[in-house]
């Protein structure tokens, strides 16, 4: 056990060092009060754990309604008795990510908070198993653990799937988790290559004024393609594969006419794809492939009147066997905080199309 903890009342934390109280007092609950005092067995690993200036752990307050006080590497969790022990078994889930060297950041803490609220019953009755946490993806470089129910949802149908679309709004981790999975199958030599592929439309800009050639004139509408590949496979694998062709970029319109077999194909911004253009891009689907197709319904920069490909497919093919669709909501935007808020006040001022 890498931590003891205990419930009990409102006593101090007693011992040498002085204690410090993570965040501002805030209103408690009356109704059962408690305190869980979970005792770490590293003081290294729980400053990690804690976070700089506790960050990690005024993070935990805020979301959960608790106060937090800290004493080396004891930490004293008060409030409504359920929060107390969801706190306490966020910080436990985490501590052992600490141990095995992983770092442990705001948005890891968020996932481990969301993956506890999102579970039936806090505590499994005695003699059942232990509870199953949300599905991740490994790869040399990292490990990826979903942080929703919905990013649960979308790895498992990755898993299960050969063709899987993924719709909502941005920063809920569409495109990363798609990168990173396309990755970990390269890596276990379930795939040849991975063929990435956006549509090149602009968003108020002209493609054409772009300086170079056709490559760097179409690179900076890949560069979060790029950036979700050096974040889950290390610099060299990346610049190798290019070079090699294991890791292509092909902009949508030059897939036509080809067979796209023993690769990993994902379409990103699916949503500004023509109805002909989504047609086209579905049946390139070859022999040993995986194809995923990710966009946002709501950020649509085609002309006036014209259908997305995304929708349509989405409506037309949702319920075929081999293709799963998993669903997006601002209720799963794990970029910032802000941002999560952003897309709601969107989603309340104009009814997004449903996709």
């Amino acid at each position: 056990m890498s931590a003891e903890s205990n419930v009990r009342g409102f006593d101090p934390l007693r011992g040498a060092a002085a204690p410090r109280r993570v965040g501002a007092a805030r209103p408690v609950e009356a109704s059962a009060p408690a305190e869980v005092t979970i005792a770490f067995d590293d003081n290294r690993h729980a400053s990690s754990l804690f976070g700089g200036h506790d960050q990690n752990l005024a993070f935990l307050e805020r979301r959960l309604g608790v106060e937090a006080t800290v004493r080396g590497n004891h930490v004293a969790i008060r409030g409504p008795a359920e929060a107390c022990q969801q706190a306490r078994k966020v910080l436990e889930s985490l501590y052992e990510r600490v141990k095995r060297g992983e770092p442990v950041a705001l948005g890891d803490v968020d996932g481990a908070i969301r993956m506890t609220l999102s579970q039936r019953e806090l505590f499994p009755a005695e003699g059942a198993g232990p509870q199953t946490g949300f599905a991740q993806i490994s790869t040399r470089k990292k490990t990826i653990v979903a942080r929703t129910a919905a990013q649960d949802a979308y790895m498992r149908a990755l898993a299960k799937h050969e063709l899987v679309f993924a719709t909502g709004p941005a920063g809920t981790g569409k495109t990363y988790i798609a990168v990173a999975w396309a990755a970990a199958l390269i890596e276990r030599g379930e795939a040849d290559r991975i063929i990435l592929s956006r549509p090149a439309v602009e968003a108020g800009e002209r493609l054409g004024f772009l300086p170079g050639d056709l490559k760097e004139k179409v690179d900076p509408y890949l560069r979060p393609l790029y950036d979700a590949l050096y974040d889950v496979m290390p610099p060299q694998q990346v610049e190798r594969g290019m070079t090699s062709g294991m890791i292509e970029i092909a902009p949508l319109a030059f897939m036509r006419g080809r067979t796209l077999a023993n690769a990993v194909v994902l379409l990103d911004e699916a949503q500004n794809t023509s109805s002909m253009q989504m047609k086209m891009f579905l049946t390139r689907l070859g022999e040993n492939s995986r194809m995923i197709i990710t966009g946002d319904p709501t950020q649509i920069d085609l002309p006036p009147g014209q259908v997305s490909g995304l929708a349509e497919a989405v409506g037309l093919l949702e319920g075929v066997e081999g293709i799963g669709v998993t669903r997006f909501t601002s209720a799963d935007v794990v970029r910032h905080e802000l941002v999560a808020r952003i897309v709601r006040a969107y989603e309340d001022a104009h009814e997004s199309p449903k996709v």
